[in-house]
């Protein structure tokens, strides 16, 4: 047998082994996509009427295809939505509204209603059905990359496939989903530079002579990657805010990629090099692309004078800071009033939740609901719903996973596990801030990818190591199979109330399985 080159027993330390990521890498996570894109397109345009914050964020993608900016409703108006829905666009004032969101996903959502028409509920919510379904290629993508298994990546986009919160979000008008997605892209991202850094750091120490003592190791190049991960966190900030705690945890998790791959080659000075020769390049690549990505996001809103607070610099002088343009003050001044909003929120909602009941699916978020004629049912009381509920056994099953994830990477010091908590931390944790404020579980939605991951992530823990037993395996594999019919039932027991469909009042109730979901 031929004896290994250095750079490939480093290329081994640094990646471990992998399978050959060919063609039938991508068959399983695509296939998955395929049918998780159908059943969401599948009647997309049902209900035609806007539901929930569709009320908002559908109506301002209209505003910014034909304004620029997010217009105010016109003064003493009645029942826009009503009106908005049978094809009259003439709802808005002259005057910029004040919203509290970038503007990102109301553009995401423009783009479906500029390809097909501003009156199509298919229109929409097309964007949003896109984005889900490719995510689910995403996640399987990445837990194939994670695991180095092209079942288990099979796995991750089956799971995101049928995963209710995200199901719904991918068939309404909303934002989150586009905040998931984004985010979701940067870390992908991250992965890919992972892997490729740590192939030029092989291949660059392995070129030295053996026995060669290194302080800080050699540069990885431009790593094109990251400058990737940065324009998905500008887009994903320009959706919500809450996308910057994501690009804080992400950005420190690739910098301590790269000490422990500097470590793991014989770096003398491993954490000095992660942070003055990693760090500083990370940061630029990073934050500074996501910072310019974000700020040329509000370009409509620099266009046009009609925007909220457009003037108000020019309206107010200012001594100390009059050497800022004005524009730029005055979307600063625009920040502090959408901060003051978001962090003041205090107005009691039905359906507003706790962050410790997210995992559990304790309260769901009704996003629509009607009692239709009992005639079209058949029965004394009819129901037609849209409830924005996570299909339970993945939540429950990435619930308990936390466990296993902090275990793995504190003491068995996995990175998979590492990678995976990071998603929770930077998406999830940061809801603890604001427990005072009116949240809602529906917001979760933002980090299900990594629910799935962790799920899956002890979905291999039963399936067995590759080199176990073949009985080992053959019970592993019957368990993870049930496991995955079981999500499979659960979803199709809940599709009625995932897609409005109208059914008898009992039927309705008997889905409600704890009193904090009605």
């Amino acid at each position: 047998m031929a004896r290994m080159t250095r750079t490939e027993e480093l290329r081994i330390r640094l990646l471990g082994f992998r399978p050959t990521d060919r063609l039938w890498g991508w068959l399983g996570p695509l296939a998955m996509a395929l049918l998780g894109g159908i059943l969401r397109f599948w009647s997309l345009g049902r209900p035609h009427q806007l539901i929930f914050d569709e009320t908002y964020y559908v109506k301002q993608g209209q505003s910014l295809l034909e304004h620029g900016v997010e217009m105010r409703v016109k003064e003493g108006l009645e029942k826009p939505d009503e009106l908005f829905t049978v094809g009259n666009l003439d709802v808005w004032g002259t005057t910029g509204d004040m919203v509290v969101h970038p503007p990102v996903g109301k553009w995401v959502i423009a783009f479906g209603q500029w390809i097909f028409d501003p009156t199509s509920s298919f229109g929409w919510r097309f964007s949003m059905a896109l984005l889900g379904t490719l995510s689910i290629l995403m996640v399987g993508r990445a837990a194939r990359r994670l695991f180095g298994s092209t079942l288990l990546g099979t796995i991750a986009a089956f799971l995101l496939a049928f995963e209710g919160h995200h199901f719904v979000h991918s068939r309404t008008g909303l934002l989150d989903l586009t905040v998931m997605f984004f985010a979701l892209a940067a870390f992908c991202a991250l992965l890919i530079d992972r892997d490729a850094s740590r192939e030029i750091l092989a291949r660059k120490v392995g070129a030295l002579p053996a026995g060669t003592r290194i302080a800080y190791g050699p540069w990885l190049g431009w790593r094109p990657w990251r400058w990737v991960a940065g324009l998905m966190m500008g887009l994903c900030i320009g959706t919500k805010w809450s996308g910057l705690y994501a690009l804080a945890v992400f950005g420190l998790m690739t910098v301590l990629w790269d000490m422990g791959a500097r470590r793991a080659v014989g770096v003398r000075h491993w954490i000095r090099a992660g942070l003055v020769k990693d760090g500083p390049y990370a940061f630029l690549a990073i934050v500074g692309t996501a910072a310019v990505v974000y700020v040329a996001s509000w370009a409509g809103w620099f266009r046009n004078p009609a925007g909220y607070r457009r003037t108000w610099a020019a309206e107010h002088p200012s001594e100390s800071f009059g050497w800022v343009p004005e524009a730029v003050r005055s979307l600063w001044k625009y920040h502090q009033d959408a901060y003051g909003f978001h962090v003041g929120l205090r107005s009691e909602h039905s359906y507003m939740s706790n962050p410790w009941s997210w995992l559990v699916q304790a309260r769901p978020t009704s996003f629509f609901y009607e009692s239709p004629d009992p005639e079209a049912c058949g029965a004394a009381q009819c129901s037609k719903a849209i409830t924005s509920l996570g299909t339970v056994p993945i939540w429950w099953l990435g619930t308990v996973a936390l466990a296993f994830l902090l275990y793995h990477w504190a003491l068995r010091r996995d990175w998979r596990a590492g990678a995976i908590l990071a998603g929770f931390a930077g998406l999830y944790l940061p809801w603890f801030m604001y427990q005072e404020r009116t949240i809602y579980s529906f917001y979760s939605v933002a980090f299900v990818p990594w629910v799935v991951l962790a799920a899956v992530f002890v979905l291999g823990l039963v399936l067995g190591p590759p080199q176990a037993s073949f009985r080992r395996r053959q019970i592993g594999l019957l368990l993870v199979g049930l496991y995955c019919l079981l999500v499979l039932l659960v979803f199709a027991y809940f599709w009625p109330i995932y897609t409005a469909q109208v059914i008898p009042y009992s039927e309705w109730h008997h889905r409600m399985w704890f009193p904090s979901w009605v």
